[in-house]
C-alpha cells in the first residue's frame, strides 16, 4: 500500500499498494444501479430490487454491518518516528487506522449537499449563484469533521460510480495514476443542469504530532443553463495528535472560487485554530466583482453552517474586534505551549455561529445519525456509499470499490480477512507493474484522459465518456 495510506489520509486517503457521460450514453435499468434517461427523468425514485418506501423513494441502509474496531491498542509512533518532515508516500499503516471506504468514495461525499448546485442553477442573478456555489464548496469538506480514519488508497484502475435519482445526479471516478496518486472524477445533473469534475492529488506531510494534507488539483463546476464555470481548490486539512492524545481535525487556508464568465470571485478564509481555539472551524470571506469591489460577506463554520450578509458585516467585525477582551499572557497551561512532547490540547467547543441581524442562511450541515460514533463518524449519506445490493455485482464495473474484498471485510468486522486481502491486492498490483515494465507497456486509463481544462488552461484529467453505456469488456483485473 502506498504511503498516502496513513489513516491521516483520512481527509485525502489514497489507497494504493506499496507498489507500485455524455448525456447521450445508453440508458438501462438494472438491479441496484439506476440508468437514467436524462431527458425524461424527474430525478425521483425508479430503482432496483430493494422495496421502495411509501413515497416511492428507495430506502437505503442506515448503519454499517459491524461497529468500528477500537484503535486504542495500536501505536503509530514506531512507524512514523523516522518520517518527520517527509511526504508520506511509502509508508504502510495497520488496517485498524483505516475506515471501510476507498478514497474514491470519499470524493463522492462532495455530492452530499448537491441541492446547493441545483439551487445555484435555478437562481437568476450571478451574485446569488456565487453564494450557493460558495456554500457548496464549504459543504464539500463538512463530512471530514471528526473523520480520523483514513480511506483505503485506490488501486490503479479502480473506479466508483454512484447514481442518485432522488438527488438528481450521477457520478463516476477512476484512479488514473499510482505514483503520484491521482483520482479523477466526473458528475452530471440528471436534469442537465450542471457538470462537476476534477482531479485530486493531495500532498501529505508528517510534522511530529500532526499530519497535514495539502490539496492539489482543480475542482470545476459548470452551470449549463447560465454557461458559467467556477473553479477552486480545497483548503488544507490537518489531523492533530496522531501519536498520543485525542485526534482532532482542522481545515485552514484560502479558497478562491472564480466565475470565469463574469469575473466575480469568492474568497474564503478557513481559519486555523489559533490560541485558545477561538477560530476553530471558522470560515470568513467575501464575494467581489471583477473590479474587486466587495459585494457580499460570508461567515460561519465548515462544521455547522454558512451565513451571508451585505458588506456591512465588515463594520460589525471591526466593532467585534474592538470589543474583544485583552489576550492573556501565555502560561504553562496554554495549548500553544512551546513544542512539548505531549499531545496538542483539543480545543474546547465554542459557541455556535453568532448570526448578524439581516443575514441569510446559505447552508446548514445535515445531522449525523445517532450511531455515527460507532460507524467511523460517517454521515447518513456516507453510510450508504459501500452498500452492495443483490445483483449489483453483475452490473457494476468489475473495478468498482464496492467489490474490493479488503474494504468489504473491514466493513463486515473481519479485520484479519481485510488485512490479508489488502496485502494480497497490493502484491497483485506490484506484480502487474513489474509485468508492464518487463513488457515496456504503459498503463492505459479507461474513463479519463489527460487534457487541458478549458476554463483554466491548465493540465487536468478529463472525462472521456462512455461509462454509463456499460461496456466493461476491457476493464483490468485488479481484485
Amino acid at each position: 500500500m502506498n504511503g498516502e495510506e496513513e489513516f491521516f489520509d483520512a481527509v485525502t486517503g489514497l489507497d494504493s499498494d506499496n507498489s507500485s457521460g455524455e448525456f447521450s450514453e445508453a440508458n438501462q435499468r438494472v438491479t441496484g444501479v439506476v440508468h437514467v434517461d436524462t431527458s425524461k427523468s424527474n430525478g425521483i425514485g425508479k430503482v432496483g430490487e430493494r422495496p421502495p418506501q411509501g413515497n416511492g423513494v428507495r430506502k437505503r441502509r442506515t448503519s454499517l454491518p459491524a461497529p468500528m474496531f477500537t484503535r486504542s491498542d495500536f501505536s503509530v509512533w514506531s512507524i512514523l518516528k523516522k518520517c518527520i518532515g517527509l511526504e508520506l508516500s511509502r509508508i504502510t499503516m495497520p488496517i485498524v487506522f483505516n475506515e471501510p471506504l476507498s478514497f474514491l468514495q470519499r470524493i463522492t461525499e462532495y455530492m452530499e449537499h448537491v441541492d446547493l448546485v441545483h439551487r445555484a442553477s435555478r437562481q437568476p442573478q450571478p451574485l446569488e449563484r456565487m453564494q450557493s456555489v460558495a456554500a457548496f464548496a464549504v459543504s464539500a469538506v463538512a463530512s471530514q469533521w471528526e473523520r480520523t480514519g483514513k480511506p483505503f488508497n485506490p488501486l490503479l484502475g479502480e473506479t466508483y460510480e454512484l447514481i442518485r435519482e432522488d438527488l438528481g445526479f450521477r457520478f463516476i471516478s477512476e484512479q488514473v495514476s499510482h505514483h503520484p496518486p491521482i483520482s479523477a472524477f466526473y458528475s452530471e445533473g440528471l436534469r442537465q443542469d450542471f457538470l462537476f469534475h476534477g482531479s485530486i492529488y493531495p500532498k501529505l506531510k508528517f510534522w511530529g504530532k500532526s499530519v497535514e494534507a495539502e490539496p492539489r488539483g482543480t475542482i470545476t463546476l459548470e452551470l449549463l443553463k447560465h454557461k458559467e464555470a467556477y473553479t477552486w481548490t480545497n483548503p488544507t486539512c490537518c489531523v492533530h495528535n496522531v501519536i498520543i492524545g485525542k485526534l482532532w481535525i482542522e481545515q485552514y487556508g484560502t479558497v478562491e472560487i472564480l466565475n470565469h464568465r463574469t469575473g466575480d470571485k469568492c474568497i474564503l478564509h478557513f481559519k486555523p485554530c489559533g490560541l485558545f481555539g477561538k477560530e476553530l472551524h471558522k470560515v470568513e470571506g467575501h464575494i467581489q466583482d471583477k473590479n474587486k469591489k466587495k459585494l457580499f460577506m460570508i461567515y460561519g463554520k465548515w462544521t455547522e453552517c454558512l451565513w451571508g450578509i451585505p458588506v456591512a458585516y465588515e463594520a460589525f467585525r471591526k466593532q467585534e474586534r474592538r470589543g474583544d477582551p485583552p489576550r492573556k499572557a501565555k502560561s504553562d497551561a496554554d495549548p500553544e505551549k512551546a513544542d512539548g512532547d505531549g499531545a496538542d490540547t483539543v480545543p474546547g467547543a465554542q459557541e455556535t455561529v453568532q448570526v448578524i441581524p439581516g443575514s441569510k442562511l446559505l447552508w446548514r450541515v445535515n445531522a449525523r445519525p445517532p450511531n455515527s460514533a460507532q460507524m467511523y463518524n460517517f454521515t447518513s449519506f456516507t453510510v450508504s456509499l459501500n452498500e452492495l445490493e443483490t445483483g449489483m455485482e453483475q452490473t457494476l464495473a468489475p473495478t468498482d470499490c464496492r467489490l474490493r474484498p479488503d474494504i468489504r471485510g473491514m466493513e463486515n468486522g473481519n479485520m484479519d480477512l481485510a488485512s490479508q486481502e489488502k496485502e494480497r491486492l497490493e502484491e497483485k498490483q506490484r506484480q502487474a507493474r513489474r509485468d508492464r515494465a518487463r513488457e515496456e507497456a504503459e498503463w492505459q486509463t479507461r474513463w479519463f484522459h489527460r487534457g487541458i481544462n478549458p476554463h483554466t488552461g491548465t493540465p487536468d484529467w478529463l472525462y472521456t465518456g462512455g461509462y454509463f453505456e456499460r461496456d466493461f469488456s476491457g476493464c483490468p483485473d485488479i481484485y
